[in-house]
């Protein structure tokens, strides 16, 4: 039987899971990501570690990566990542020759994308946009059941469109990024602004210590009844779907598919995004207002994806 992993390596951690043809996550191992100001070989080194525990000793026949970053059109390099130390890596032949297996390369939203459309919430629907919530924000444009890559493979780099001018800093060096106001980042941002002013949930999970907070940790609270936490998904979901009301109003898809990490809170999440995708969606009295729905493979879309590519690299 043969062995196909996806890698999703992400801001924070990086997930490797062996995917059966049907998409079945067998088993999974997690790492750290050591962060953007240290020395790729580190994060690279994560990887390895994280494929070897889920090979357990077996032949791999194919790593799929899916990486939280802008990927060249080739599908070899990882021009730029926000939150990772990869520019211009060509890191596809050198995983390649490590690992001693085929490795195929594309951005983490594109291969979510890929698993939605064909195994997914998105199955059997020609266009659509996925958003992925994770450290920051990524995305992709299905057409005619196809992810559109553009001229240099960067598109739906969804994350970094400015939507408040002169806003936060963003790690991709601009400030007011969508991403900084809704994303995995935002949320715990929000979340230990609150902790400490009254006695909540969120304080007891913490400890009182405004850095303990996790992303985790908050929708724990918010369900919790956490009005912190609560107050904290609001706002992260009531962002997203002004992002994605500028989104449909570019691309009139079919569908909206929301994964990664976040999206694990679900309608914590998806309820208030919806309410703002109707309110600022021009024309929304007068046309389709597309669903907004949970990505089927949820966190694992990325690595369920990456494993597809490498069972067509393969």
């Amino acid at each position: 039987m043969s062995l196909h992993i996806g890698v999703d390596v992400g801001g924070t951690k990086v997930l490797a899971g062996e995917v059966d043809a049907d998409g079945t996550v067998r088993r999974t191992a997690r790492r750290a990501t050591p962060g953007r100001r240290v020395d790729a070989a580190l994060v690279e080194q994560a990887l390895t570690e994280a494929v070897a525990e889920v090979a357990d000793g077996r032949r791999v026949d194919g790593v799929g990566l899916a990486a939280a970053g802008f990927v060249d059109a080739a599908g070899e390099r990882v021009m730029f990542a926000p939150h990772l130390p990869w520019q211009g890596e060509d890191v596809r032949d050198r995983l390649a020759e490590r690992w001693g297996t085929v490795v195929a390369l594309d951005n983490d939203a594109n291969c979510a994308a890929l698993a939605e459309g064909a195994l997914g919430a998105a199955a059997g629907v020609e266009d659509f946009l996925l958003v992925t919530m994770g450290t920051g924000i990524g995305g992709a444009v299905v057409i005619g059941g196809r992810v559109h890559r553009g001229t240099n493979g960067m598109a739906g780099e969804f994350g970094h469109a400015q939507v408040v001018p002169d806003g936060h800093a963003c790690e991709c060096g601009g400030a007011g990024c969508w991403e900084q106001y809704s994303s995995g980042n935002a949320l715990v941002r929000l979340a230990r602004s609150g902790v400490g002013r009254e006695a909540t949930v969120l304080d007891e999970l913490c400890g009182g210590d405004p850095e303990a907070v996790v992303g985790p940790m908050v929708t724990e609270a918010a369900e919790r009844g956490d009005r912190v936490a609560a107050a904290a998904f609001a706002s992260v979901g009531d962002w997203l779907g002004v992002g994605i009301a500028n989104l449909v109003a570019a691309f009139d898809p079919a569908l909206v598919v929301v994964g990664g990490g976040v999206s694990a809170a679900d309608d914590l999440l998806l309820d208030p995004a919806r309410r703002a995708l109707t309110r600022s969606l021009v024309g929304a009295a007068h046309r389709t207002v597309p669903e907004v729905v949970r990505a089927r493979f949820g966190p694992e879309a990325g690595i369920v994806g990456g494993a597809m590519l490498a069972r067509r690299r393969a």
